[in-house]
């Protein structure tokens, strides 16, 4: 990833930004890139579908990175405002010596959402049992990897020692590789993990963000330069998604799933309700959105102890709280 980040870093200067501009009705938009498409961000859709963004005068257009140094480039770039991904990004960034660097203005989940699956039923699982066993768990240098290995670090094992990482399936192939036979456990993200299993692919046998406790897994991200001229519109957005927040505190699970369905047209309601209790029951989502520095510590620690950090960065320089500190208190 930091190699692809640094060969990004290396043509962004021809690229012209596409930044947030009026439409014909009068909204600001927004190009906004996603790392993947999962119900761990509801409140990102519920804030689109509700209609949330519209009211604050903003336009939401909505792709896909399918993977995190995707997401980081298209910030880079300028044909994302904003990305959705995995701060580690934004660590690796700055340690290139970019004047205009990207930085993290509000953290969405807290934990990783992700749930290692089986191709066996293993209700007694335990994660020793990783041993000697080959597991699908995300890129190198990613934050999905990166934790994985951590956690099973804590629990006195290592990769290549006592059990593999496979790397070599990008991101968002995982799913089909794993299904088509590579290694024997993968981490996948909802309504996946339980639609796949309702059908009988393969088993749910852990929760990684249970294992793993608080981490700044998800953030919304921008380059500096674009925070400072569009905090009004920053503004606008966190009020959107605080709206959000505040309907999934006050609304069941089933409502909230009535409510995303349409973002994810071939998954049945009742998945994604299922889904969206996975992930309450954990505490995935960081609700005033705003990163902390003992998270950050905690984060490059662990990418320390994966080999990916070349230096710590000062939690200060990479993360903006004020605007989430104005909107939600």
């Amino acid at each position: 990833m930091k190699k692809l980040l640094a060969l990004t870093l290396s043509v962004i200067t021809l690229a012209l930004p596409l930044s947030a501009c009026d439409d014909n009705d009068g909204l600001k938009k927004i190009e906004l890139n996603e790392v993947t498409h999962s119900v761990f961000y509801a409140p990102l859709y519920l804030a689109i579908e509700q209609g949330y963004f519209e009211e604050e005068g903003i336009e939401i257009s909505l792709t896909n990175g399918g993977g995190a140094d995707n997401s980081m480039t298209a910030v880079l770039s300028g044909s994302a405002d904003i990305g959705l991904m995995g701060p580690e990004t934004v660590i690796y960034v700055y340690n290139q010596n970019k004047a205009d660097y990207p930085k993290v203005f509000g953290q969405l989940t807290q934990r990783d959402g992700s749930f290692l699956v089986s191709r066996n039923e293993e209700p007694d699982f335990e994660w020793t049992d990783l041993k000697g066993k080959e597991i699908l768990a995300g890129r190198i240098g990613g934050v999905p990897a990166m934790t994985f290995e951590y956690i099973l670090g804590e629990l006195g094992m290592k990769n290549n020692v006592d059990y593999t990482l496979n790397f070599d399936v990008e991101f968002n192939l995982m799913t089909s590789a794993f299904i088509g036979g590579t290694a024997d456990y993968c981490t996948v993200f909802e309504p996946t993990a339980s639609e796949y299993e309702q059908e009988g692919t393969w088993h749910i046998v852990a929760s990684v963000g249970e294992q793993g406790g608080d981490i700044p897994y998800t953030s919304f991200i921008a380059l500096g330069s674009y925070i400072e001229e569009n905090r009004d519109t920053l503004k606008a957005f966190m009020r959107a998604l605080k709206k959000a927040h505040e309907f999934m505190a006050e609304h069941s699970e089933l409502e909230v799933a009535e409510a995303i369905v349409k973002q994810f047209p071939s998954t049945s309601i009742k998945s994604i309700e299922t889904s969206l209790k996975s992930y309450k029951g954990i505490e995935a989502w960081k609700n005033d959105l705003q990163a902390t520095e003992a998270g950050f510590t905690r984060l490059q620690d662990i990418m320390k102890a994966s080999g990916e950090l070349s230096a710590r960065v000062p939690f200060g320089d990479i993360v903006d709280n004020s605007i989430a500190e104005e909107i939600f208190g």
